[in-house]
């Protein structure tokens, strides 16, 4: 009787153990699952962006709060009231687009064709991980409702062309409001100047980009009239395509002076390889753009996209700002003008007489030889000087020298009387006389 006893006491305190256990393992199951599902659900609603509904005027006035202060009742309502097209959603686009919409600016749109790529996160504004493989402008529009949900963006995805330049740019088409602002951040020139000729043959208010890859100079970022920009290759080529068609200024950019260097990040070129297969234009996203990869430190471009949001803001607003037209580089041109006086007096001629003005050497050292001499490359302790001493002074026969360089072909060359074969390599002279023949083409449109 005992024995049994003791078996069924065993028996049971083994059942109660499975028992107990199996209960555990089933509520720890269960609340794994809804765990689990409480966590997928909080990830969907993160996920998910939502346009808030009813945000009051006191919401919003509260949100600006910094900007009433700064711009005054005035200006931001100026602020709010227009109507902005940024084109191009990269690093300067998405940037630029992102400061506007926090500053209030409540009817936007954004247009581009791309995608975010994972090499894209170290410029854009808002993408992130998840955004990669997904459209650039409704990761802006998505990621901007959850910051200012007052704001009406139109995300428009898809390249902009000149053939449908009205309905892109318009309200409601060709007939409808006019944008108070475009802004430029395209990175292929052909539709760059298509975009600028159309907004100024329609008067249209237009800030441009110019280029920020290869760039790592913050102090060198400028706003002011594309005529006057210099040192940038990207604006050089707009300013000669543009003068083509009869625009010569009245577009304001944005554009790095920074100089030249060959120590500094330069264009990649294609892999020989790729040329090799031939049609290489095969390998960019669509016909005639780029294919070779831009060096871009990400902090440049979204410089560029704040000094155009910042620029569009105080305009639009009214705000008092002064910028420095051409880097203020008046006396920098006129020392160069004076090297070159000097020159023709050392060489018995009369210095007041040379026939080159003060806008003339801007146009010499920036748009024909590129702010650099073309003898070693170098940017620095620069002059002008007199080429072929057998031809008259002229835009056509002034080159850009270093001090030192100046020096011996005023020796060799000027006085000396030695053959230009003897004194620079072939390689040399084939850059100069090309430099000059642009210059005799270019200048049918001056």
């Amino acid at each position: 009787m005992g024995s049994t006893c003791h078996l069924k006491l065993a028996l049971w305190t083994v059942f109660t153990v499975l028992a107990t256990a199996a209960t555990l393992e089933t509520y720890h199951n269960y609340n794994n699952k809804k765990t689990s599902r409480l966590n997928a659900s909080s990830k969907q609603q993160h996920d998910a962006p939502k346009h808030i509904e009813n945000y009051s005027e006191e919401l919003i006035q509260e949100q600006l709060a910094r900007n009433y202060a700064f711009f005054g009742d005035e200006g931001v309502s100026k602020i709010r009231s227009k109507f902005i097209v940024v084109v191009g959603a990269g690093g300067v686009g998405s940037n630029c687009f992102s400061a506007l919409c926090r500053s209030g600016v409540s009817h936007i749109r954004i247009i581009d064709f791309d995608q975010v790529s994972l090499s894209s996160l170290n410029r854009h504004a808002v993408a992130t991980l998840k955004d990669v493989g997904t459209s650039k402008v409704e990761c802006l529009k998505n990621h901007i409702l959850q910051i200012a949900p007052w704001c009406e963006i139109e995300a428009v995805n898809e390249l902009w062309t000149l053939d449908h330049a009205h309905r892109l740019l318009f309200q409601n088409g060709k007939d409808g409001q006019k944008p108070d602002y475009v802004v430029d951040c395209i990175d292929n020139i052909d539709t760059k100047v298509d975009l600028l000729q159309f907004c100024h043959k329609n008067q249209i208010n237009v800030i441009s980009s110019m280029g920020a890859a290869c760039k790592s100079d913050a102090t060198r970022v400028n706003i002011a009239d594309i005529s006057q920009s210099d040192e940038d290759p990207l604006a050089r080529t707009v300013r000669r395509r543009l003068k083509k068609l009869g625009i010569f200024k009245g577009i304001t950019c944005a554009f790095s002076a920074e100089k030249p260097d060959p120590r500094k990040a330069q264009l990649l070129p294609l892999a020989k390889s790729e040329f090799d297969k031939g049609e290489v234009d095969q390998l960019s996203a669509l016909q005639n753009f780029r294919v070779r990869i831009l060096p871009v430190l990400g902090t440049m471009p979204c410089i560029f996209g704040l000094a155009l949001a910042t620029h569009i803001l105080t305009e639009v607003a009214g705000y008092p700002i002064e910028p420095i037209d051409g880097k203020n580089r008046y006396k920098v041109y006129d020392s160069l003008l004076q090297t070159l006086a000097s020159q023709q007096t050392r060489l018995g001629g009369l210095a007041q007489r040379v026939p080159i003005a003060v806008s003339d050497v801007n146009y010499i050292l920036e748009e024909v030889f590129r702010g650099k001499s073309p003898v070693s490359g170098y940017s620095t302790r620069l002059t002008l000087s007199r080429w072929d001493p057998k031809k008259e002074l002229s835009l056509q026969n002034v080159i850009v020298l270093t001090k030192e360089e100046q020096k011996v072909h005023e020796q060799r060359i000027l006085i000396g009387g030695e053959n230009f074969e003897d004194v620079y390599p072939k390689e040399t002279l084939d850059l100069i006389e090309k430099r000059f023949a642009e210059e005799r083409y270019y200048s049918n449109f001056r």
